[in-house]
């Protein structure tokens, strides 16, 4: 909660929830604040509805991956951003339905704040009625901030991204990407760089 009130002390704002209000969301049981920025607030969530496991956390890392990485334990549901010396950041993480899951190294080809959601083809016959696109927004299931994954120079399709549903973080719930809590994905992006490798398994 430390970090979490610094975030709202230091924007001079209160902890209420917004006034608006979303249909899938009960934003007095959800929201308690906002971290405010241009052209829309990211939320922040109350961490009383995140199960323990899945709420950010400064652990130890002991494995060989090099300070700015990312690993991600899909059985854990996990991401864990590497700070070097003995030290990381774990975040709860939603991971891919099953069928939907893969691993391997990629690399943050680019990174986006806000980003328009296009479903993937595959996606759209599974479901005819998703959407060609959708602009950016607190509306967009790719919420506040993207981290697009490559391999071989080229878009894997799977990103590392905020979501609008924060109760499907801990659980297998995507089509192949990885949801974090907006807030979290927001200091994810401010940490690493395009070009950072990201190790899933």
């Amino acid at each position: 909660m430390k970090r979490r009130t610094f975030l709202a002390m230091a924007a001079g704002l209160a902890l209420p929830a917004p006034a608006f209000a979303r249909k899938d969301i009960d934003e007095a049981e959800w929201v308690i604040g906002i971290i405010p920025e241009q052209p829309f607030n990211i939320e922040l969530m109350n961490l009383d509805r995140i199960p323990p496991d899945f709420r950010r956390r400064d652990v130890r890392w002991t494995g060989p991956e090099e300070a700015g990485s990312v690993v991600v334990s899909v059985k854990d549901r996990h991401l864990y951003s590497i700070q070097g010396n003995g030290k990381a950041i774990r975040f709860g993480i939603a991971v891919g339905r099953e069928g939907v899951g893969w691993s391997g190294t990629t690399v943050v080809g680019r990174k986006a704040r806000w980003p328009t959601w296009t479903p993937t083809a595959n996606m759209r016959k599974r479901n005819p009625k998703l959407p060609v696109q959708v602009k950016g927004g607190p509306e967009n299931p790719l919420g506040a901030r993207a981290l697009y994954l490559y391999r071989d120079g080229r878009d894997t399709l799977f990103r590392i991204h905020g979501t609008n549903e924060p109760w499907s973080i801990g659980k297998a719930a995507s089509s192949g990407c990885f949801r974090m809590l907006n807030e979290d994905v927001f200091e994810l992006y401010g940490s690493v760089p395009v070009g950072a490798r990201v190790y899933v398994r």
